[in-house]
């Protein structure tokens, strides 16, 4: 089942897509399915119909990944009062 990440790429906006399997220590690139903004809208830098972009690991900053509808019972939310 393909996880939903948020990919923050050197110099660019944040983006959103799916990951099929989390990324290993070994890995020198991900891959990533449905790039598009966190606003939904398509990613100037990706040709609109690409199914799949592969990022290498040194334009990576950081990588989130977001927890599936299963784990989201066993996860807690930081809030403000």
């Amino acid at each position: 089942m393909p996880r939903k990440v948020i990919l923050h790429v050197v110099g660019e906006d944040p983006i959103v897509a799916e990951m099929d399997e989390d990324p290993q220590p070994s890995d020198l690139f991900i891959r990533v399915t449905n790039p598009r903004k966190r606003d939904g809208k398509d990613v100037p830098s990706v040709t609109p119909g690409v199914q799949f972009v592969i990022y290498p690991w040194h334009r990576i900053t950081f990588l989130e990944l977001m927890p599936s509808e299963e784990e989201r019972g066993s996860v807690i939310d930081f809030f403000r009062t």
